[in-house]
Formats: structure tokens, C-alpha cells, sequence
């Protein structure tokens, strides 16, 4: 089964969502802020929200539907609407014991039917076998009210982080489907109940029967601004309160630093995304030599590419993954930019002459390929490493795609180089690891990093064993062999970039890019 979670977050639905309760506005009313409303900029409509669907925004998804258990900072996995579980049966057998007076936005109680009822909806359907949880699923049994056990055919890889995923995991009324079984209306258990919706946008109101901490302000709205100099424009003018996020209303970081300059407050969090760089052997033979690889991964200055396209903000990597992640393994040291050293590599090689270093008539050649769409200011960014490489002695060449192909040419393998981002927390370390390393797996239009059937699967399958007592040692026995054959280049981590008025005390960043910060949060006169 083909995953296409990367399109997921980009190809968002700008269909209008449906008012819990069967209320629809035809319009938005955009009244002026008052104290106990937060208006948070969003780039598009959130769309459809049925959680176990994959159209709508993730954020707004967060804020109305709930997990099992919650992905917290550093990688926690806390107790949500699951207070206790067990693995049983050599890992086979997950044992639910849920949070007791819960209610879903319409009053229908939340318990073990409800739960189920739920699972039966996406967990082990095709559609979904991108999950271990949903691939290996046999069947749920409600046990009393309060507990539910769910049995798998074997011991799932990451079973509680993928139950933590925003979607298709979370929890809709039963009440909220048509006769037929067709998503109506979204009614979670989260602490914001939708109120109204359209293209402008969404207005949520304060739960009260939440069974945790309720927020300290009454409504959120969500106003549509999908570019961003109005939005900074807005923010600027005192019509919106917050913004930010990759999947929002994201901010560059040339836009945060006149944001700053304004005098708004910008907050830039260490990310749990890495940028690479790609090298295909598959298509560039000179990238089939380690020595090739290793000068160009001294032969670039990463901190150069940090201020370029993060003016500084971002980190330098030598990891697959931020230290933030679970099982991110030991640290290596981010390399400096090496001339010298990346010429040596190269003449000892075997590839000499100047201006563009051959090697038996073959020049030293390859090309690159970015898309702004992915990547804002990637073109920036490969034309530095264009004026470094050819420092060295090797010709890069450019080519600018549109997103649409994009994902036609990084999964058909269509270049020599390329940038990559990896999923971001709570899908890490796993969906980068098994979805853009192991030849087999068919990630649909992500394409892979690098593969060696030969050398890295192996390595890649001694990790998916959920009951390994290796498996720590196993997986860095991946980033090892990653590091050790310079298959890829890691160049730095991807902050997460919020920006906020005055009015907003308190803000902290979520704990991933697909949460919406609205926790903590007070509001101010």
C-alpha cells in the first residue's frame, strides 16, 4: 500500500467544514477582537475535519478530536483519553483502561463502544496499512465501559506514537454520521467546539464540560489569510493575535526578523524536521563513489545554508535526527567546510583537470533539483552549494520543478540531488527510517533518500521488530552506516517559527507541527 503522507500536509482541502450541531453561517462575522477571543492567522480554510480522513487542517483537527495518548516534548507519550495501558501476549494484545466522564461536544458519552466504533472506521482498513497499528490490526473487544483490548497479529512497531498521530487516530461522536455512515459533523472531546465556518474561516468556542484543563480564553477564530504579507500586515495591525507553524500560516525567517523589528514577539523553537540533501548513485555514477559523496559533504558550508534560508535560526546537522527525537542516536560532529580536504578526496579519486574535475573523459557533472514550493528559498540555496562545488571542481546545475512535479521525479528517481525533509515528530524515528531508506516500502510520492537493497535493507528490517530487546543498538547501527558511507548529507534542523501581538502572554510552541499552540496561552487587554 502506497503511503502519500507528505501530500497529506500540502494538498489540504478548501472545502467548508460543517457546524457541530447542524448550525451553518453563510458567512463569517469579523467582529473586532475582544479579550476572550484568540485570532490565529491559518493559510487555508480548515476544510474537512472528519478525523479519519486525511483533508482537513491538522491543527484545527487538534483542537476539536483527541488521542489515546498525547506525544508531549522530547518524545513523551502522556496519558489522553487513555489514563493506563498494557502490552500483552508478546505484544500482540494492547490493554485500554479509558478516562471515565468524558463527553463528546453533543453529549453522547465517551467509553469503550464509543471507542470502538471509532477503530472500526479506519484501523485495518487498506487505506491505512501505512500504520503498523492499522496493517496488523485482528480485532477490538470491549471489555466493560472503561476498557477496551485491541489484539494485533504481531508486536507493532511504534504502536503508542501512532496512536498519537493527529490523524486517523482520534475520537468522533458516534452521533455525528449520517445513516449511512458518512461523516457529518466535527464533534470530538477536545477542549473547542466549532461554532461556525466558511471560507474565511473557522470560530470555535470554549468547551465546558472538557474533562482537563479548560483554556483561559472563550472562543478561538481562525481567519483565512493565505498570504503571508497579509498576514504580517494583519498581525502588525492588531487584526489577528498569532501565527506561525508549517502547517498554519507558516513565517520565514526573513519575514520573523521584520516581524521582530515591528516589535512583535517571535518565537523560534528547535525543530524535530532535518533538511538533507539527497545523492542518487541510481542516476549520477560518480555519487556511486564514497570519496565523491564525503567532498561534497565538506565541500559545503552548512552554516552558510542556515543563513540563507533560516538567517541563522536554524541549526547545523551531521543527524538523521534532532537529539528531541526518541532513539536519535549518538551524536556526530556537524562538518566544516573543507576546500582543501574536499579536493584531495577528489584528485586521489581520480578526478582531475580544472575548471570541471573528469575522470576518463567524464566531467564531473550533476544536477540538483529544488522546488519553492517544498521548500521556500531552496533555489537560494542551491546556487551557494552551485559556487561551492564548483570550487572544488564540479558543475551543478539547477532545475526548478513545481510541486505537482516534484513528487513525479523524487520517487521515479529523477536526479542527482535533491532536498529532503524527514516527517517531524510524533512520526519519527520509524517513518523516516523504514519510509525513505527501505527499497521495498512503497512510500508513494516521497520518494527515498537512499536505497542499497543489499547493504542498508537488512539493516533497516532489524529495526522493525517491536520486541527486540537490540533495538537501540540497531537502529544506530542505521545512522552508522548512513554516517560511515556519507549516503546522505544532513545540513540542519527546521525551527519551528511562531510569531504573536502583545496581547498573547504566556505562548509557548507545541510539542509538534501538526498541534496548535492554544495551551497556556492568556490574553491580555
Amino acid at each position: 500500500m502506497a503511503i502519500h503522507r507528505r501530500s497529506f500536509l500540502t494538498g489540504l482541502s478548501g472545502m467548508i467544514g460543517i457546524a457541530a450541531g447542524g448550525s451553518f453561517f453563510p458567512s463569517m462575522v469579523a467582529a473586532a477582537a475582544d479579550n476572550d477571543t484568540l485570532r490565529i492567522a491559518i493559510s487555508v480554510a480548515p476544510g474537512d475535519l472528519d478525523p479519519h480522513k486525511f483533508k482537513g487542517l491538522y491543527a484545527v483537527q487538534d483542537m476539536v478530536f483527541e488521542p489515546l495518548v498525547t506525544y508531549s516534548y522530547d518524545g513523551k507519550i502522556e496519558p489522553g483519553l487513555a489514563t493506563a495501558w498494557s502490552i500483552e501476549n508478546e505484544g500482540k494484545l494492547l490493554r485500554l483502561t479509558l478516562r471515565e466522564r468524558v463527553v463528546f461536544h453533543d453529549g453522547t458519552p465517551f467509553d469503550a463502544t464509543a471507542a470502538k466504533w471509532n477503530l472500526g472506521r479506519w484501523m485495518g482498513q487498506a487505506d491505512n496499512n501505512w500504520m503498523n497499528c492499522s496493517r496488523l490490526f485482528v480485532d477490538a473487544t470491549v471489555v466493560d465501559d472503561s476498557h477496551i483490548d485491541i489484539r494485533f497479529k504481531e508486536p507493532v512497531l511504534g504502536l503508542l506514537q501512532e496512536l498519537a498521530y493527529v490523524r486517523p487516530g482520534r475520537f468522533l461522536s458516534p452521533k455525528s454520521v449520517a445513516a449511512d455512515g458518512s461523516y457529518k459533523a466535527p464533534v470530538g472531546t477536545g477542549p473547542w467546539r466549532e461554532i461556525s465556518a466558511d471560507n474565511s474561516g473557522s470560530v470555535f468556542e470554549r468547551f465546558d464540560r472538557y474533562w482537563g484543563e479548560k483554556p483561559k480564553f472563550s472562543k478561538v477564530q481562525l481567519k483565512v489569510l493565505p498570504d503571508s504579507r497579509g498576514r504580517m500586515a494583519a498581525l502588525r495591525a492588531g487584526d489577528i493575535d498569532l501565527m506561525g507553524g508549517a502547517f498554519v500560516s507558516p513565517i520565514t525567517a526573513i519575514e520573523a526578523q521584520t516581524l521582530k523589528q515591528a516589535g512583535l514577539d517571535v518565537v523560534v523553537e528547535p525543530g524535530s524536521t532535518t533538511m538533507i540533501m539527497a545523492f542518487n548513485p541510481d542516476r549520477a555514477p560518480a555519487l556511486k563513489e564514497v570519496a565523491v559523496r564525503k567532498a561534497i559533504d565538506i565541500g559545503i558550508d552548512r552554516a552558510a545554508i542556515s543563513k540563507v534560508l533560516y538567517r541563522g535560526m536554524a541549526a547545523t546537522s551531521a543527524n538523521l535526527f534532532a537529539e528531541s527525537v526518541p532513539l536519535a542516536g549518538k551524536r556526530y560532529e556537524v562538518p566544516q567546510i573543507d576546500v582543501e580536504g574536499a579536493k584531495a578526496l577528489l584528485e586521489k579519486a581520480g578526478w582531475v583537470g580544472s575548471p570541471v574535475r573528469e575522470k576518463e573523459g567524464t566531467p564531473l557533472a550533476l544536477e540538483i533539483v529544488v522546488s519553492e514550493e517544498q521548500i521556500p528559498g531552496s533555489r537560494s540555496v542551491a546556487e551557494v552549494l552551485q559556487a561551492e562545488l564548483q570550487e572544488i571542481g564540479i558543475q551543478l546545475t539547477i532545475r526548478s520543478v513545481d510541486h505537482a512535479s516534484r513528487h513525479s521525479d523524487i520517487p521515479e528517481r529523477k536526479f542527482d540531488l535533491a532536498f529532503f525533509q524527514t516527517y517531524g515528530a510524533p512520526y519519527e524515528p520509524f517513518a523516516t527510517i523504514v519510509g525513505l531508506f527501505l527499497s521495498t516500502y512503497d512510500n508513494g510520492v516521497d520518494g527515498k533518500l537512499f536505497v542499497d537493497a543489499e547493504r542498508l535493507d537488512p539493516l533497516v528490517t532489524a529495526t522493525m521488530s517491536a520486541l527486540d530487546p537490540n533495538m537501540e543498538a540497531n537502529v544506530q547501527k542505521v545512522y552508522d552506516w548512513l554516517h560511515d558511507n556519507v549516503a546522505i548529507a544532513p545540513l540542519l534542523y527546521v525551527p519551528g517559527i511562531w510569531a504573536h501581538s502583545s496581547r498573547v502572554k504566556d505562548f509557548k510552541a507545541p510539542a509538534t507541527e501538526y498541534d496548535m499552540p492554544y495551551e497556556n496561552i492568556s490574553l491580555s487587554e
